[in-house]
């Protein structure tokens, strides 16, 4: 799952520029909430899917920030949230059309779809306020430390700070009284974790991205 989004988010990159990240963060988005209806276990931990996908959102709005500037990180997060929330909408209204009697997947719609609304609320106020705060936080740090030699710790400081922002606000939103407290507590720890490990893992694609940059390897 590393490999396939890491490799699709600098194939994005690499043949459209900025235009790449803008179509690559609504992508994550939407993908990420349809996958994370679906509990996995990872060393008898429960755990929900799409956490890979979604942390990819965050090394887009960074390499943004440092490719382009703060502004066009901001539209990024935008973009994201429009993208969410019309899926959410159009989605919930296709439910309620009656299927015709040849029909096949109303009831595997239902079940995925019919959790957007919650989800989707959780996921919007988790991704809007942890977007915002990866955004600011990796200005901050740029203004700090900003040489290429500290990218590490821009990326790095401002990813895992969100993350955590984002995994409490979205667990608790989506899934409080859904599951007991117990499960609650390990979908926190492992959705964490996962997203921690893809931050610090996606450190040399921000460092790729920065130099395609600079020797003018991209199209934008």
């Amino acid at each position: 799952m590393l490999i396939l989004n890491f490799g699709a988010i600098m194939v994005a990159f690499r043949l459209w520029g900025r235009v790449g990240l803008f179509v690559w963060i609504p992508i994550s988005i939407i993908v990420a909430n349809i996958q994370v209806t679906k509990t996995i276990e990872i060393f008898t931990l429960e755990a929900t899917l799409g956490n890979i996908v979604y942390a990819t959102s965050f090394l887009a709005t960074d390499i943004l920030s440092e490719c382009y500037g703060k502004e066009e990180a901001y539209k990024g997060v935008g973009i994201g949230f429009f993208a969410l929330l019309v899926m959410t909408l159009l989605m919930n209204t296709a439910l309620l059309f009656k299927p015709a009697p040849s029909d096949l997947v109303q009831e595997s719609l239902v079940t995925i779809f019919s959790l957007m609304p919650r989800i989707a609320l959780a996921s919007l106020a988790a991704y809007l306020v942890s977007q915002l705060n990866d955004v600011w936080s990796y200005e901050f740090w740029r203004k700090k430390r900003p040489s290429v030699g500290w990218l590490w710790l821009r990326n790095n400081a401002s990813t895992m700070v969100s993350q955590l922002i984002d995994t409490l606000i979205f667990t608790l939103i989506a899934f409080w009284g859904r599951y007991p407290w117990g499960v609650l507590w390990q979908i926190m720890v492992t959705t964490y974790a996962l997203k921690w490990v893809v931050a610090a893992l996606d450190t040399p694609f921000i460092y790729l991205a920065k130099r395609w940059h600079t020797r003018g390897v991209v199209t934008n």
